[in-house]
C-alpha cells in the first residue's frame, strides 16, 4: 500500500493575506508595510494616485464643463488632458519591498462611460496609473470592475472596457492585471457610488432613455457578471496576464456560479467586513458556505490570495503622528523604528506569558486572525491531491507504449498507486477460485492455472498474481511477457531475488508470442491473461489492438482475460486556464488543438450537471453538482473468434479481406474502430473549451464477486476510491463554443484507424431547443489528432 510522508507544506493549503483599505489615510512605506508584516499580514494594498490627484482631475473636469455650457459650440473645444504625474500625484516610488505591494486603479473613473469626454479623461487617468505602476516595478494591479449599466441598458460598456484592458495589457511585459469582480449582480455597486466619480458627470444626451426595466426592476442574472467577464478576457485572447479578484458577497451564490468562478483564473479572493458574521462571543466569524468555498478554492493548483477589505487599519499606527508601536506593545510613546523593526518573543519569552494575561489582551487584528485560525484546520490534502501536487491544470501527451519503451521512473510513479494493484489481485483471486470451484480444466499438463501477465514491465502484476495464488491456494504457471529490453533485465532480476525462480519471464512483444513453450517444443494455450494497458480514455493507448493481438494464446473455451471489458465516457467541460495553456502552446506547435492530454483536470466547471445522491443534512450549497458523464462506447475481451477470423482474413490485402479499410491499410483493425454521438443538456450559460474524458473497467465479474476501476468522477468514490494511476484526458477545442442557458449541446467523437495508427476525431454543436424547433446555434471544427496518433 503507497503510503507518502509529505512535509506539512505539501499536506495543507498556504493562506498569502493582505489587507486592503478602499480609503487608505497613509502612504504605504517601507515602514507601514514592515509594521503589518509584524501583526502576521503577508502583503498590502496601495492606491497609485493620491487623493489631490482626484481633486486636479476633478476641477480639471468641471473647467470643461463649465466652458462648453457657454456660446462656443463643443466640437470648437479641445477635450480636456491631464498632464503627466507629478511628486504630489503618487506616494509609489520603486524600492525594494514594491513586489509586496498589491495597486488598485482609482475607483472614480468609469472606463465604459458612453459619455465621450468621461470616458476619455477615465482612460488618460488609468494609462497614467498603469503606466507608472509598471515602472515602478509593481507586479500585480487591480482595476475597478465594469458596472453592469450605465443608465438603465444592461452590459452596455463592455467591448469599451475590454478594448482598454487589452491596451493596458502591452503597458508593460511583467504587469499582471486583475479584473475586481462581484460574484453576483445582485451584489453589484456601481461605481458612481464612489465618492467623487467620474460617472455622476456624465450628460443625460448620452444617457439611453428608459426604454428597458432597471437594473432594480428586472430579474436578478446570475451568470451576468462572469458574462461581462467572459467578453473581457476573450477580448483579451486568454492572456496569462490577465485575472480575476473576487469580491465575496456576504451570502454565496448558488453551487453552479460558484463552480464557474472556480473554473477561472482566481488570483485574489477579496473578503469585505460585510462578508463576515459575529459569533456568540462577538468575534468575526465566516458562514459554513464560505469556509466550504475557501477550502475548495484553496486546493487549486496556483491557490488565490486573500485580501480583507476595510477590516480596520494595521495596527500600532497614529494618524496624525505616524508613530508605529510593536505588536507585543502597543503603548504610544514607541518609536516608529523600535516598533517596526521589533521582533517575535522567543520561546522563552512565550512560555513566560501566562494563559490569563494573553486572554487579556484584545486581539487588535480579529478577522486575520480567524483567517489563520481556518488555515491551520484546513483539511489535510487527500491521497490524489498530494500525489498529483504539481500536475493540476497540466497538459501531458499521452503515452506510445507500443513504440516507445518507458524509463523506469514512468514506471515507478504508476506503480505507487494505493488501489489499483489491490484490485487487480483480487480480481486474479477471484478468478483462480471461480475456476477450481467450476472445476474447470487447466492448460497445464501438471493441473496448474496458467497465469501470463502481458506488458508486464517492471513487475508488480507479477507479484500480485504470485500473491493472489499463495492466497487462493491454486497452483500456478506464472508468464511475463515484456518487449521492452531494459524491464527485461529487471524483470529476470525480480525473479531471482523476489519471486523465487516461479516465473518465466518472456521478451517479447505481446502480439508476436506464440505462448507457453512446451516440452516437446509446441505452444501451448494461456488460461489468465492479466495485462494494464488501460489509457486515460480506456482505448487510447491501445489495449483492443494489444489484446486482440495476444488471444490467439487464450485457452479458447474458458480463458478470462483481466479485464475483461472498458468503457470510455465524457462530458463537456469549461477549462479557460487549459484553453489559455493551448493557445500559448500554439505559436510553437501548430498541432496543439488536435491533441488529446492526460491531464489531472481541477480547475474546471461542468456544463451539464446531475444533483447529487446524498443522504447528509448538510446544505445544498456545500455540495457540488456532479457531472453529466456518458458513455461513449465499448470493448471487452476475449472478443468472438469469428471477428479474429474476419481481421485475419483483411490483413494483407487478400481476395476475401474486402477492398480495403475506410481510412486506408487493409482494414484489418476496422473492428476496432467506434463512433459515438451523445446529447448534453447544459442549464447554464457558458462557454465549452473541450470534452473530458474518462473510463470504467470490469477487471474481473463471476460467482466471487466483481472488481471494477473508475476514473469516471460520478463512480469513482464507489468503484476504486483515491486511485491515483490515471488522470482524466482532454479533448481542447481550437475555438471555445459559447451555451446559452438551457440548451442542448452534443459531441461526436470517432476513433479512427488505418492499420498503422490510431487516432481521435471530435466535434461539438450547440442547439438551442424549443416546443417545435431545434436550432442550430453554433459548431466547433472537426479536430483530428491523426498527426499525434497512436502507433500500432
Amino acid at each position: 500500500m503507497y503510503s507518502p510522508t509529505p512535509s506539512s507544506a505539501e499536506i495543507m493549503p498556504i493562506f498569502y493575506i493582505g489587507q486592503h483599505e478602499t480609503n487608505r489615510s497613509l502612504p504605504v512605506s517601507d515602514q507601514l508595510l514592515r509594521q503589518a508584516q509584524d501583526f502576521n499580514y503577508d502583503m498590502l494594498s496601495t492606491p497609485i494616485t493620491t487623493s489631490q490627484f482626484h481633486s486636479n482631475v476633478l476641477t480639471l473636469l468641471s473647467n470643461y464643463m463649465a466652458h462648453i455650457e457657454g456660446s462656443v459650440p463643443e466640437e470648437e473645444i479641445p477635450m480636456p488632458l491631464i498632464p503627466p504625474l507629478t511628486s504630489l500625484d503618487t506616494n509609489l516610488t520603486p524600492n525594494e519591498t514594491i513586489s509586496q505591494l498589491i495597486a488598485f486603479t482609482s475607483p472614480w473613473i468609469d472606463l465604459a462611460s458612453p459619455d465621450p469626454v468621461i470616458a476619455s479623461l477615465s482612460k488618460q487617468v488609468f494609462n497614467l496609473e498603469i503606466a507608472y505602476a509598471a515602472f515602478c516595478g509593481i507586479g500585480n494591479v487591480i482595476i475597478q470592475g465594469l458596472a453592469l449599466n450605465h443608465g438603465v441598458t444592461p452590459g452596455s460598456g463592455i467591448s469599451q472596457y475590454a478594448r482598454v484592458i487589452q491596451e493596458a495589457l502591452g503597458a508593460g511585459p511583467y504587469l499582471h492585471l486583475q479584473i475586481l469582480m462581484q460574484m453576483r449582480e445582485d451584489s453589484i455597486s456601481s461605481s458612481a457610488d464612489t465618492m467623487g466619480s467620474l460617472s455622476q458627470f456624465a450628460r443625460q444626451q448620452y444617457l439611453e432613455k428608459a426604454s428597458h426595466a432597471s437594473a432594480t426592476e428586472r430579474e436578478a442574472d446570475l451568470f451576468s457578471t462572469w458574462d461581462t467577464w467572459n467578453v473581457i478576457r476573450s477580448v483579451c485572447k486568454y492572456s496569462s496576464r490577465l485575472s480575476i479578484a473576487l469580491l465575496l458577497p456576504k451570502q454565496l451564490p448558488p453551487m453552479p456560479l460558484q463552480s464557474r468562478w472556480f473554473s477561472e483564473p482566481l488570483k485574489e479572493l477579496i473578503f469585505p467586513e460585510t462578508s463576515f458574521l459575529k459569533n456568540a462571543k462577538g468575534y468575526p466569524v465566516l458562514s459554513k458556505s464560505h469556509q466550504a468555498l475557501i477550502s475548495r478554492y484553496m486546493r487549486l493548483r496556483n491557490s488565490p490570495w486573500l485580501l480583507l477589505s476595510d477590516v480596520g487599519q494595521i495596527p500600532g499606527v497614529d494618524e496624525q503622528t505616524k508613530i508605529f508601536s510593536s505588536p507585543r506593545d502597543n503603548s504610544p510613546g514607541l518609536n516608529a523604528s523600535r516598533g517596526s523593526m521589533s521582533s517575535s518573543p522567543t520561546p522563552a519569552e512565550a512560555a513566560q506569558q501566562d494563559a490569563g494575561s494573553r486572554r487579556r489582551i484584545k486581539d487588535p487584528t480579529p478577522h486575520l486572525s480567524y483567517m489563520r485560525h481556518l488555515q491551520a484546520n484546513q483539511p489535510p490534502k487527500s491521497a490524489i491531491e498530494r500525489f498529483g501536487a504539481g500536475y493540476q491544470d497540466y497538459l501531458q501527451a499521452p503515452l506510445q507504449p507500443l513504440t516507445d519503451n518507458l524509463e523506469s521512473i514512468t514506471y515507478e510513479v504508476f506503480e505507487k498507486d494505493p488501489v489499483k494493484y489491490d484490485w487487480y489481485e483480487m480480481a486474479i483471486c477471484n478468478a483462480l477460485n471461480d475456476w477450481m470451484a467450476l472445476g474447470r480444466s487447466t492448460s497445464s499438463s501438471t493441473g496448474a492455472v496458467v497465469i501470463a501477465v502481458v506488458g508486464a514491465g517492471r513487475g508488480p502484476l507479477v507479484t500480485r498474481a504470485l500473491r493472489a495464488a499463495e492466497k487462493s491456494g491454486v497452483l500456478v504457471d506464472v508468464y511475463a511477457v515484456e518487449k521492452n529490453p531494459n524491464a527485461y533485465v529487471l524483470l529476470q532480476r525480480h525473479n531471482h531475488e523476489d519471486w523465487n525462480m516461479a516465473v518465466t519471464v518472456i521478451k517479447s512483444d505481446m502480439r508476436f508470442w506464440k505462448g507457453p513453450l512446451q516440452p516437446d517444443g509446441s505452444h501451448g494455450r494461456v488460461d489468465i491473461l492479466v495485462s494494464e494497458l488501460l489509457g486515460s480514455f480506456a482505448d487510447n493507448e491501445l489495449s483492443p489492438e494489444c489484446l486482440d493481438g495476444v488471444q490467439h494464446v487464450l485457452n479458447p473455451l474458458h480463458g478470462i482475460s483481466i479485464p475483461s471489458s472498458y468503457t470510455a465516457h465524457m462530458t463537456p467541460i469549461a477549462a479557460p486556464r487549459l484553453h489559455a495553456d493551448c493557445l500559448g502552446r500554439s505559436f510553437s506547435d501548430p498541432t496543439v488543438f488536435e491533441t488529446p492530454y492526460v491531464v489531472m483536470l481541477h480547475a474546471l466547471d461542468f456544463l451539464s450537471t446531475i444533483q447529487p445522491h446524498s443522504d447528509s443534512s448538510a446544505k445544498q450549497e456545500l455540495i457540488p453538482l456532479l457531472p453529466d458523464v456518458k458513455t461513449a462506447w465499448a470493448f471487452s475481451h476475449p472478443i468472438p473468434p469469428g471477428i479474429i477470423l474476419q481481421s485475419n482474413l483483411r490483413r494483407g490485402g487478400g481476395v476475401n479481406g474486402g477492398g480495403g479499410g475506410n481510412m486506408g491499410g487493409d482494414g484489418a483493425n476496422e473492428h476496432n474502430v467506434r463512433y459515438s454521438r451523445l446529447n448534453f443538456h447544459c442549464p447554464n450559460r457558458g462557454v465549452c473549451h473541450g470534452i473530458a474524458g474518462y473510463f470504467e473497467t470490469v477487471l474481473y465479474r463471476g460467482p466471487s464477486g466483481t472488481v471494477e476501476l473508475s476514473t469516471n468522477p460520478v463512480t469513482m468514490e464507489s468503484k476504486s476510491k483515491d486511485m491515483i494511476s490515471w488522470f482524466p484526458i482532454f479533448f481542447p477545442l481550437k475555438t471555445p463554443v459559447y451555451i446559452p442557458d438551457n440548451s442542448e449541446l452534443e459531441i461526436s467523437m470517432w476513433r479512427q484507424t488505418d492499420d498503422r495508427k490510431v487516432w481521435y476525431e471530435w466535434l461539438v454543436e450547440v442547439f438551442m431547443v424549443d416546443a417545435h424547433r431545434r436550432i442550430r446555434l453554433g459548431v466547433s471544427d472537426i479536430h483530428s489528432s491523426k498527426k499525434n496518433g497512436c502507433l500500432m
